[in-house]
């Protein structure tokens, strides 16, 4: 292929390789269909690559002649090791899924239906697209919603009993890549529809439950204030249950980084607190090799203590303040920081004199002066200060306090 010279038109401007399935956007300007699809929907872009100009249409045009002309080319140079690209399958149209998913009205069809609904997402993002503008996310969200667990799963024949119909909307779904529009207009179309997530956490499978969360995860990114202090304590318990489980690495950094998201909101510091988070995230984190996965847990901890709830736990923990203190110059910079800012609210709301002689007894006093002489970050720094000259008088006879905090206190 190196010795001979290809024509320029037959390159993706994206990939800058031949292009297999050429399609024209509404620019005029022609690209492989891989390569645009990942730009304009994984990519979430907007414009086109080479005019820049925004594409309001994300009709993607086969370009039948251009396609017949790499072909030929390819098999007229055959010798020189170019292989003939084969003729792509057509994408999905509308009118095909509005029937397949008008046919599906028995729970055999519907299972029989969702499987088709799979095969057609996976073949390229075009189809997911169709699906997402024919129907098959209010189809999909219909499943998650009405289907009962104990009765309707039980009465499929052998034939289906390798499928749950929930398991299988609910992969459809997530892997769907929804937009942020039709996410919203899931929330506000069905505003039960988060409730119906929860209930499958409650009862689903594993995999049900690891879908559910990540699906959680998209919709609740990109929802409303009013709808992120209006979130069930339900929902809580399950996502905290979901983490005790360890049903999978990925559902796990799903749910802390859910949790990251939506603790800052109303009252939902307290929700997670009373669901049983902070004795849940200190086992994990005596256990987690994971460096992000500590980053997170720390920063979730770190929200939770924000109230008096969180707090409380953390101390009714036994290993609370020993796994804090541990984490800190052991894990990351970032890990460092939410460490020092927890201990920083414990020192600030709960220094009672038993927990600031565990503290001394536990070595958080002598961890929190190792910080001020290591490069730990500005922030960091002047919060385990803080810290430290808050409670110096108390721990004046540690050996590690630096003497000019115990300056500010008289003789």
């Amino acid at each position: 292929m190196d010795e001979i010279d290809v024509p320029p038109f037959f390159i993706c401007p994206i990939s800058l390789e031949i292009m297999k399935d050429p399609v024209t956007v509404s620019t005029g300007i022609t690209y492989d269909r891989e390569s645009i699809e990942k730009w304009l929907f994984s990519g979430k872009n907007t414009t086109c690559p080479v005019t820049k100009q925004v594409i309001a249409d994300c009709e993607l045009t086969p370009n039948h002649t251009l396609r017949r002309l790499i072909q030929s080319w390819c098999m007229l140079n055959a010798s020189h090791g170019i292989e003939r690209i084969p003729t792509p399958k057509p994408p999905i149209s509308k009118a095909q899924i509005t029937k397949l998913l008008n046919d599906a009205k028995s729970p055999q069809q519907k299972i029989k239906c969702l499987r088709r609904l799979q095969s057609i997402a996976s073949e390229n993002a075009t189809n997911k697209r169709c699906m997402e503008s024919s129907g098959g996310v209010e189809f999909l969200a219909s499943i998650v919603s009405n289907y009962d667990s104990t009765a309707a799963e039980e009465s499929l024949d052998s034939e289906f009993e390798s499928i749950r119909p929930t398991d299988e909307a609910l992969s459809i779904l997530y892997n769907l890549q929804l937009s942020e529009a039709t996410l919203k207009n899931l929330m506000g179309k069905n505003t039960e529809f988060i409730v119906s997530l929860t209930k499958v956490m409650q009862r689903g499978s594993y995999e049900s439950r690891a879908y559910a969360v990540l699906l959680l995860k998209s919709m609740l990114e990109i929802a409303d204030p009013l709808k992120l202090i209006r979130l069930r304590p339900e929902l809580f318990i399950e996502l905290i249950q979901v983490l005790r489980d360890q049903i999978s690495q990925q559902a796990s950094k799903a749910t802390l980084k859910l949790l990251i998201s939506i603790c800052p909101w109303g009252r939902n510091k307290i929700k997670a607190a009373e669901a049983g988070a902070v004795p849940v995230l200190i086992d994990l984190l005596l256990d987690s090799p994971d460096r992000r996965a500590c980053e997170m847990m720390l920063t979730v901890l770190d929200a939770l203590c924000g109230c008096a709830e969180g707090r409380s736990e953390l101390l009714r923990h036994g290993a609370g303040l020993a796994i804090v203190s541990k984490k800190i110059l052991r894990v990351s910079e970032v890990a460092s920081e939410k460490a020092v800012k927890i201990l920083l609210s414990i020192s600030k709301f709960c220094a009672t004199s038993n927990v600031l002689q565990e503290m001394l007894q536990l070595g958080v006093v002598a961890k929190l002066c190792l910080v001020l002489q290591l490069d730990c970050g500005f922030k960091t720094k002047e919060r385990a200060r803080e810290v430290l000259k808050l409670h110096a008088k108390v721990w004046k006879n540690s050996p590690c306090i630096p003497r000019n905090l115990l300056s500010s206190y008289p003789a």
